[in-house]
């Protein structure tokens, strides 16, 4: 995710009249993204919108996510938003900030050791005793199976219900969580899309500090993705970079091998699937 500033907002307070108030947006807009949300909001077009101090709890490229449709139906460009942004930092206590490169327990039954043993990373293969593991691109719409854009596809996290300063019960949560996230996307053809682990534990704390709930929020960026399959074409990959050593690879489950270099990650799903 793009590393963002928690910037300060100007408050639009309750006498104050709309012009100001939109006024205020533009005054108070730090990045392009902020000030074409606001030229959406000024045009009326901001109703499926989040106020704008939880639009910036999100990263970039899910700020372009939010504003893609409104955007277009005015007519305003979205600015280029980069792939494969640096982790997000996370503006909290330093007594509870997360680790950069948090680890991620592997699937049970699945150590590192078990489910990588005797495996060797070819650049796009991935070669174990008797499996081969290709690397996952963005599938085109019609590849997909039938059904998986429909509303009753749902991401499915479950909401977290421990303390967030419990490292091992966050990172149990996480890990479970980011289990299904990652074959979920590959349902809805998104291979080439995914958060690395860095990536999806920095967003946990950023969201939950921010009083939002990230299974509510995963869920909604989910749909929205979902909404944009049916309509938007995209690339199938997005650069030609490859992990560099099977060291930054882990187990999601017997099918699915996940890399990453906390920047990039990269998805490996077994030949025959």
């Amino acid at each position: 995710m793009a590393s963002q500033k928690q910037l300060p907002m100007i408050l639009a307070l309750g006498w104050m009249s709309v012009a100001s108030a939109d006024e205020a947006c533009l005054a108070s807009a730090q990045t392009d993204l902020e000030r074409i949300y606001c030229e959406v909001v000024e045009s009326g077009g901001g109703a499926g919108l989040p106020s704008m101090m939880d639009f910036r709890r999100n990263d970039q490229r899910v700020q372009a996510l939010l504003l893609r449709r409104p955007a277009r139906s005015l007519g305003l460009t979205l600015p280029e938003v980069s792939v494969a942004p640096e982790p997000a930092a996370v503006t909290q206590p330093e007594a509870t900030a997360p680790p950069q490169e948090p680890l991620r327990e592997s699937a049970p039954g699945l150590s590192i050791a078990q489910g990588l043993a005797g495996c060797e990373l070819q650049g796009e293969l991935i070669q174990c005793p008797g499996q081969t593991y290709e690397l996952a691109a963005n599938r085109a719409l019609a590849a997909l199976d039938e059904g998986v854009l429909e509303p009753d596809n749902r991401l499915g996290i479950e909401p977290f219900d421990g303390e967030r300063n419990d490292d091992e019960a966050v990172r149990t949560y996480l890990s479970a969580a980011y289990d299904r996230y990652i074959p979920k996307m590959l349902t809805i053809g998104l291979g080439a899309n995914t958060m690395s682990f860095t990536a999806f534990h920095n967003a946990f704390h950023t969201l939950e500090s921010g009083g939002v709930d990230f299974s509510e929020r995963m869920e909604q960026t989910y749909e929205l993705l979902k909404q944009d399959r049916k309509t938007l074409g995209l690339k199938a990959r997005y650069h030609d970079e490859l992990p560099e050593s099977l060291s930054l690879c882990d187990t999601i489950n017997r099918d699915v091998i996940v890399c990453d270099n906390v920047g990039i990650n990269w998805v490996f799903v077994r030949a025959d699937q």
